[in-house]
């Protein structure tokens, strides 16, 4: 008798028209360890499935009442993770796809060798355990995808309800400073002067921050409008809002292939706003900034770098860059949110996001969106 494990053992739903070969079958199966249910009905095999669990439903194929195949399909309507195994003694070739079509595992041939039906049903459990196991793989992701959705739109009302009421405070603040410096100014010292004016650039930054955070929390509920955007148009577009950030200065400018990218507009451009501006930003030291950008494409995606000769940053602090609120040069004006914007946006693209760098040998910035409208400017 083959060792099967007695608090599981498998149970077989046997259905065979002919009397006889259905008790025999059931009678030598039992023997074997396996809890046997036979009938010589389809539609009374049926009934009973309906309010039983089987792991495995061996037909007859030809049946006058029904089909084997007919039943197999009925009964994996019932429970889509039984594994059916068609019996017939028509043994070709066509008979096998037929039952295979019809939801079949296997099919074994009349008169029954023991040796024969023993590892096809072996087979049989090992493909009811797989899909019983992915059932419960796919719940639990379902479960942590439905806690993870949760989670990140409470993190979102609540960043969205803090930045909403810090905002009243700040008014005062910004309010009662300037009613200070316009009443009181003149009675002031050097000291007091200074005081206010702090109090003045710090509302105004904290202002700032909250803009920013709003802007963060609403990127993970717009939603998401692809089209084929011109990556050298929008480029061109940013470069011409960040001209403030330029003034007079020396800023040579590399633009190689850009293309049509399929991404949301509006949020690309955000995200070139902020990488553009960075390099602005950090490449201001050098009395001749360099930046320059290309797209490459790989692996059915596209790749943007944006490069600058600017400060550069130890790659130890590379996993930094993208968190909210991380800042690895406080000698530089920030909120620390830009970079975790470039981030969300990317993802909810799909894509990816990573930098490399070296201290005071500039930086570059990478993204990548999928390759879904592959439409490239000659």
């Amino acid at each position: 008798m083959i060792p099967i494990n007695a608090a599981a053992r498998p149970k077989l739903l046997i259905v065979d028209d002919e009397a006889t070969q259905m008790t025999a079958l059931c009678d030598t199966l039992e023997d074997q360890g396996y809890v046997t249910t036979g009938f010589t009905s389809a539609k009374e095999a049926l009934a009973v499935l309906r309010g039983q669990e089987f792991d495995v439903v061996l037909t007859d194929l030809m049946m006058p009442e029904m089909d084997g195949i007919t039943l197999l399909r009925a009964a994996l309507e019932t429970d889509a993770n039984l594994v059916g195994i068609v019996m017939t003694g028509h043994g070709s070739i066509d008979t096998a796809v037929e039952a295979m079509k019809g939801g079949a595992l296997d099919y074994i041939l009349k008169p029954f060798k023991l040796s024969v039906i023993v590892p096809v049903l072996s087979r049989a459990l090992a493909v009811r355990r797989l899909r019983l196991l992915n059932k419960q793989l796919e719940a639990r992701v379902e479960q942590r995808t439905a806690e993870l959705t949760a989670a990140n739109q409470e993190l979102e009302a609540f960043s969205y309800s803090v930045s909403h009421d810090l905002r009243a405070p700040l008014r005062h603040i910004h309010g009662f400073s300037d009613l200070l410096r316009r009443q009181h100014e003149a009675s002031l010292d050097a000291t007091g002067r200074r005081y206010l004016t702090k109090i003045s650039d710090s509302a105004q930054q904290m202002g700032v921050l909250i803009d920013e955070l709003l802007a963060f929390s609403r990127i993970g509920r717009a939603e998401l409008k692809r089209t084929r955007v011109d990556l050298r148009e929008l480029v061109d577009e940013v470069r011409d809002l960040l001209q403030p950030e330029m003034g007079g200065r020396d800023i040579a400018w590399t633009l190689g292939e850009l293309p049509e990218v399929p991404a949301d507009r509006h949020l690309l451009r955000s995200v070139l706003q902020n990488l553009i501006s960075n390099a602005l930003k950090y490449s201001a030291p050098r009395e001749r900034a360099e930046i320059s950008m290309s797209t490459s494409r790989e692996s059915g995606e596209f790749v943007v770098s944006i490069r600058d000769n600017g400060v550069g940053f130890d790659m130890k602090y590379a996993d930094r860059l993208f968190a909210v609120f991380q800042r690895l040069h406080s000698d530089f004006e920030g909120t620390g949110i830009g970079l975790a914007i470039v981030r969300r946006i990317i993802l909810r693209h799909g894509g990816r996001v990573w930098a490399e760098g070296a201290v005071n040998e500039g930086a570059c910035f990478y993204f990548s969106l999928p390759d879904e409208l592959p439409v490239l400017r000659e």
